[in-house]
Formats: C-alpha cells, structure tokens, sequence
C-alpha cells in the first residue's frame, strides 16, 4: 500500500537562534531573510493584530497556537499603517480563509507587507526552548542555508539600549476622530469632544485611540520627540504615554518630557513604553525580561481590592517594583511571575499600566482603567474650576 507524501507550495525556509538552534520550515511570507530577537505569543486569536502592532519593531514572534490564518485579514483590524514585526513563525498555516470579513489571506498580506514569515516550524518545541533559555536573536532565511542563517542570526545586535520610538513613530502631528469599531458597518466618528488628549505616539495601537474617542476625548497624536514645551501650548485637559518598542531607558527626551508634565501637573496616563517610562521619569528602574509577557492570557491582580484580571500583555522588558518610589503607589502585579504590572501616583494626577487595557488583541478586563485616567481629567478640571 502506498502512502501519500505531503509536498509544501512553499519553498524551503530555515529559521535559526543564536544559541545555534535550528529549525526547518517552508516559506510563507517574501523571500529574502530577516533577523530579530525570537519571542512567542501565547494568544489563541489575533494574529493580524499582533502583526501590525509597532511594539513588535524588531522581533519575530512565534505563534504558540498552531492554527493561524483562518480568519484571513481585513483593514478595519489593523493597529497601524503597516507589519512592523521582523518575522512570522507558525506552526500551520490555514488552507482556507473562512471570515465574512476577510480581504486577503494571511499568504497575501505578508506578500503585500514584504515580512518575511515561516511556517511548519515545531513551535511546542520553539516555545519551550524560549521559555527555558531566553528569548533568542534569531534569523527566518528562504532556503536551506543553515550556516548563513546562524551567522545572520549572530549578527544581529539585539534591542537592549535601542531607541526604536524613534522609528516607528508618526512623523507629523494628526487628529484622531475614529470610535470604536462597529460591526453595524457603519464607521462611528466622534465630535470635537469634551476633553483633549494629546497622545505621544511611541508606536502607538489605533484600539488606544478608538477608546478615548470613546470616551468623549478629541485626541491629538504627535510625533515621539515633541518638546513639552509644544504639548503644553496645545492646552491639553491630559497627555497620553503610549505603547512602543525597544528599550524606555533609551527613550531620554520620553523621560524629561514625562518630568515636566509631572511638575505641571498634568494628568498623565501611559500603558507598555508609556509605563515604563513615566515608572523612569519618577527615578524607578527597568530591566531586560527573560522572554517577557505576550499573549492575551495573562492574570493581573488589583492590589487595592484582590480582583483578578485576564489580560493582554506585550513587553520586554518591565519596571523593577524594588525601586519604585515612595510617590509611586503599586496598583497592580502579575499572577504569573509577581513583576509589576500599574501604579498611581500619589501627589500628581498619574497613573500608567504594562499591559494592554485596550486588549487588541485580548479579554477587556481592564478596559476601565480608561475611565480612571478620565476621572483623573475631571478631578483637574474641578479645581480649576474652584481655583478660578
């Protein structure tokens, strides 16, 4: 009896860590090669999502579900312009793209993005190798060159001390009108709005956006390296610190920015980057994780009431809770490894958060964190009111 052999569409691909790690796959996404550092990605859903958010700059991810590309893509789901990650691992790849809302597959768009992607690749065993020796620079290369991809994959010098704000931020300052997204079909777009934000952009994710114009904010979104002096001279009810790739230490005019805000007190809120850098501003530390958090998994505890959280989780690095200040009140911590995950201030209006409340994608748990930065706004804008 004969059996059937399985032959890919795809040609050869080879991706390798370098600890000298190999791992064969095929061809996915645009010839060529791509380096990065290796981290995985434990959600089960949202794959587009993760593509397209610019916190990715210079990582590949591994998909540790085994089942991408069924939904397809579509423009309304997308977190930014563009792909920013280095690369796509995954497992399998889906023949078929069932979605009502799909434009193009996962094969096309990696096309379209020119990202260079792998598939067939065994991610359980990827996974775990992470997991027990560190996320890994790493290099996907088209074809069976192994020696060439480790090389590559040596070659690459890491994102510790990059400043990768930098590059993946807007280069002009623009309006956000945009609501949430509605699946009536029609696009909900919001008025000038009771309250304005202005929102640095480190690389920040359009759910952000969409969730203050939510709630009543008009949103201004400018470019990384915008002095405080300019943001000031907007007149903002509230600044927003965003999400963004690479290292906040890096990110000195992010932290010197964030002081002056701090001393005019200005209501502050920051999330991922926003975080860590408002956590710098204030004299705390970050430092490097091992393989960090990303997935849309995680529990966060609330340390002021004991409730639990499932929430979504993009970072690198994190903010060492041994050095926070004693202006810095600790509002939240991970289940999975204690790491500091919100805190408040105690004398300015700020609070910041490491994970994603905006969850795209993700559980909405901690979307209310939102209002609280709104409440924040409203407190400030009652005694001015009594001042004047």
């Amino acid at each position: 009896m004969s059996q059937a052999i399985f032959v890919s569409p795809y040609p050869k691909a080879v991706l390798a860590l370098a600890d000298g790690s190999l791992f064969s796959g095929f061809s996915l996404g645009s010839n060529g090669y791509t380096v990065g550092e290796v981290v995985f990605n434990t959600a089960m859903t949202g794959y587009q999502e993760i593509m397209t958010d610019p916190s990715y700059a210079r990582q590949m991810v591994v998909m540790t579900y085994p089942h991408i590309g069924n939904v397809g893509i579509n423009a309304d789901d997308t977190e930014s312009s563009q792909a920013w990650l280095a690369g796509l691992i995954i497992r399998e790849n889906s023949p078929v793209v069932s979605n009502w809302r799909a434009q193009h597959s996962l094969h096309e768009y990696l096309l379209q993005q020119n990202t260079v992607a792998i598939c067939g690749v065994d991610t359980r065993r990827l996974t775990r190798h992470l997991r027990d020796h560190g996320a890994q620079n790493g290099c996907i290369f088209v074809g069976d060159d192994a020696a060439k991809a480790l090389q590559l994959a040596q070659g690459f010098d890491g994102i510790d001390g990059k400043d990768l704000a930098k590059e993946v931020t807007c280069k002009t300052a623009y309006e956000w009108q945009r609501a949430s997204y509605s699946f009536s079909g029609q696009e909900k777009i919001a008025g000038l709005g009771s309250y304005h934000v202005v929102v640095y952009d480190f690389g920040v994710k359009q759910q952000i956006l969409r969730m203050l114009v939510d709630r009543g904010c008009r949103v201004t979104v400018v470019p990384a390296q915008t002095s405080a002096d300019d943001v000031l001279a907007m007149q903002p009810d509230g600044v927003f610190l965003s999400n963004g790739p690479g290292d906040p230490a890096a990110c000195d005019y992010a932290i010197s920015n964030t002081r002056i805000f701090l001393d005019n007190g200005v209501p502050l809120f920051g999330i991922c980057l926003g975080f860590q850098i408002m956590a710098l501003a204030c004299h705390a530390k970050t430092i490097k994780m091992k393989f960090g958090h990303h997935g849309a998994n995680h529990p966060v505890q609330d340390c002021r009431d004991s409730s639990i959280m499932i929430t979504s989780q993009n970072h690198s690095f994190c903010v060492d809770r041994d050095s926070l200040p004693d202006e810095l009140e600790m509002t939240h911590v991970s289940l999975f490894d204690d790491t500091l995950q919100g805190f408040r201030h105690k004398l300015k209006p700020a609070l910041a958060m490491q994970g994603h409340p905006e969850a795209s994608p993700g559980p909405q748990d901690m979307a209310d964190i939102f209002d609280e930065f709104i409440n924040l706004i409203q407190i400030k804008q009652g005694v001015h009111a009594k001042t004047n």
